[in-house]
This record gives C-alpha cells, structure tokens and sequence, in this order.
C-alpha cells in the first residue's frame, strides 16, 4: 500500500470513528448528508462497500466488514470482525454481531486471562430482515431471504426463508410455505 492509500485509508478511519458515525440518523434532518458521509468515508477502510449503502448513527464497524448493494447497518450496531453482509439486507437498531468469544476451556486459569477464541466469520445471504436487538454469534450464516425477529439471539445457521425468534432462535415457519385459512 502506497503512502497516499495509508494516509487516506487512516483519514477516513478517523472521519468515520470521530465525525460521521456520531452525525444524525438517515432519517432525520440533515440525515441525507450524514448517510452519505458514513458511507464515503466507510468506503475507504472497509473490505468492501456496495452500491447504495446505508450505514446508520452510532454503528461500530471493522475494516475486515463486507456490505453488499442497498444493505443497511442499523442505528447503534455493533460488528466484530469479518461480518460478510449480502445485497438487499435491513438491520433493525442495536444489533449485535459477534465473530469471536473468550476461551475458556482452562479450568486452571481465570477466563479473563485465557484471551480469545479463534474468529469465526458470520455471513448473512442477500435479501435478509435482520430485527431489531438481534444478537448473532460467531460463524452463523444467515441463509438468504430469513427473517430474524427482534431481540432474538442466533446461535446456529438460518436456513433460506427461515422466519426465526426466540432465545436461542428457532425456525418458525418459512417464507415460501403456502398458509393454511
């Protein structure tokens, strides 16, 4: 990486982190400007950023994140590590997404000096409606057009067209079921 890509990739880092993350939500006054500028400055630090991108007020991302066209990270989010995200993708506010945990395996050592697991990438397909105060734990793959209702926590894959909740999630029904009268 050339000096000019360093200094630029740490300037939008900073934007993002000290100015655009903290500017109004997507929705409110002077929310068009504040979108546009998370996303500009998210561009230049993130793995990869889409066409369209919404990344709302308050959301802690990483550099290792992937966000696919017209996706959107909720207000207040929080993404650790490699969170590959598809196309078409609603985040409700508060969500959670966790790609690694503590060790704790040791019996002989406190959990708070045993570090961390190894990471586990969580990949969430294209077309998904992620509730508000979903949790997600390390290397979920949420399947493509789910929906995970609010406050659930997921702890194992969604299946495609899986309408999952609860604590810990579970398939409720599926999208592409026909209903019963």
């Amino acid at each position: 990486m050339n000096l000019f890509k360093k200094i630029s990739r740490r300037f939008n880092i900073w934007l993002y982190f000290n100015i655009a993350k903290n500017m109004p939500c997507s929705f409110a006054k002077g929310g068009k400007r504040a979108r546009k500028l998370r996303e500009k400055s998210a561009r230049h630090f993130l793995a990869y950023v889409g066409k369209d991108v919404n990344i709302e007020h308050g959301a802690m991302i990483t550099s290792t994140m992937e966000i696919g066209d017209r996706s959107g990270v909720g207000i207040n989010a929080q993404m650790h590590g490699k969170v590959v995200i598809g196309k078409d993708v609603m985040m409700g506010p508060e969500c959670i997404i966790y790609t690694s945990n503590h060790a704790f395996d040791r019996l002989d050592i406190p959990m708070c000096d045993q570090g961390f697991s190894p990471e586990k990438p969580v990949i969430i397909g294209d077309d998904v409606w992620i509730g508000g105060r979903v949790t997600i734990l390390p290397g979920v793959h949420v399947g493509s057009h789910s929906i995970i209702g609010a406050g659930a926590v997921v702890t194992k894959d969604v299946p495609e067209y899986a309408i999952v909740g609860g604590n810990p999630a579970k398939v409720i029904r599926y999208r592409n079921e026909k209903k019963e009268n």
